[in-house]
């Protein structure tokens, strides 16, 4: 199996600005192509497009648009972690041999048929996120004690942190008792608790050892893979104050790459809700049950950019197709050293946890220079 790396990439600002699903893709991919040396249209083998829209022949109509002419070209839906999944497509297709240079693109707008699940819907579960994360925070709370005051410190974190993101959604952040002030949507969740939907692009190029450095001298490589399916409906987790799927992913992704959690330098986890990041910490072994909470304090107070340094979801917005994109880009950011402002020092090892609907599924990825 070959060693896949990346290469490249671009991103669009995150906006509520309406713009067609081909313009957003057209205008993250450009800066790859403008910004990546010897990169040509004829290097391009795979073109694959990351969204949750209803768009048809999407990958094809893009690498049209871009005037790419792919051996491969399709679209991943996997809701929140679609762009990750796409990655993890990419690779496989480069790793084997079909590939050897893979272009992924993902976005989503505002009004994304993916916010709400109709399979829910048809089984009569509770349709919308915001109420399976009340149900995680209140067993969160119930095993571990966790307050109200431990969900804001994430918001206040995120959004502190984004401050030094120019692709973030928000133009300034929320305190902490903004946060704890901000209107109540359900007992335990409030409106500062949420990522935004929003209007966004991410695009990455990925390329095999053997061609890599014809366009870059600082690859990061993609170490080690963890993906994990429990099923469609949130009730199926055994326990709500942990998320299943993220555990097993996680214990793939060390074992593929040879690292442990002590090794993490710097992780994008997938805080859709304050709870998310709390349990996402804990299923990813970053810290001991029920230790969450205390370790994102204690972040905040420090100022300590280790977990989601360019604002997670929460700070930076949630266009879905484009998030998991766009964690790996902060994550290549890091370890490449070009982070600017959001810069962690000696960031060598790079954690990304994508999920999507209340942990049914998860993906992990490890990455290293």
């Amino acid at each position: 199996m070959r060693r896949v790396g990346i290469a490249s990439s671009g991103l669009t600002k995150f906006t509520k600005k309406d713009s067609s699903m081909e313009s957003l893709m057209i205008s993250s991919i450009k800066p790859i192509f403008d910004n990546t040396k010897n990169l040509t249209q004829k290097d391009v083998d795979v073109v694959l497009t990351s969204t949750n829209a209803n768009d048809k022949y999407l990958a094809n109509i893009v690498s049209e648009l871009s005037g790419i002419s792919p051996k491969i070209s399709h679209s991943v839906e996997s809701l929140c972690n679609s762009g990750t999944n796409c990655i993890v497509s990419a690779f496989s297709y480069i790793s084997s041999g079909l590939a050897d240079v893979a272009l992924v693109t993902g976005a989503e707008k505002t009004n994304s048929p993916g916010l709400v699940l109709d399979w829910d819907k048809s089984r009569g579960q509770y349709k919308h996120p915001i109420y399976w994360s009340s149900l995680f925070t209140s067993a969160h709370m119930r095993k571990y004690g966790t307050t109200m005051e431990d969900l804001a410190y994430v918001s206040a974190k995120n959004h502190r942190n984004s401050l030094d993101n120019p692709n973030s959604c928000f133009d300034h952040s929320y305190s902490f008792d903004e946060v704890m002030r901000s209107k109540n949507l359900t007992d335990n969740v409030r409106l500062l608790d949420c990522s935004m939907p929003c209007n966004g692009s991410a695009s990455i190029l990925l390329a095999s050892e053997d061609i890599i450095r014809k366009f870059t001298e600082n690859p990061v490589w993609i170490k080690g893979i963890g993906q994990k399916s429990i099923s469609a409906g949130f009730t199926k987790n055994k326990d709500l104050a942990s998320m299943q799927s993220t555990m097993f992913a996680s214990s793939d992704a060390y074992s593929m790459s040879g690292n442990s959690p002590s090794d993490v330098d710097v992780a994008e986890v997938h805080d859709a809700f304050s709870i998310c990041e709390i349990m996402a910490l804990e299923d990813l072994k970053l810290v001991g049950p029920g230790r969450g909470a205390d370790f994102v304090r204690d972040m905040y107070n420090t100022e300590n950019k280790k977990i989601n340094p360019r604002g997670g979801l929460i700070g930076t917005g949630h266009p879905l197709g484009a998030t998991g994109i766009a964690q790996t880009i902060e994550m290549f950011q890091q370890v490449q050293g070009t982070a600017g402002k959001r810069q962690v020092e000696k960031a060598r090892t790079a954690l990304v946890h994508n999920m999507s609907a209340a942990a049914t599924s998860s993906t992990v990825l490890i990455l290293q220079s």
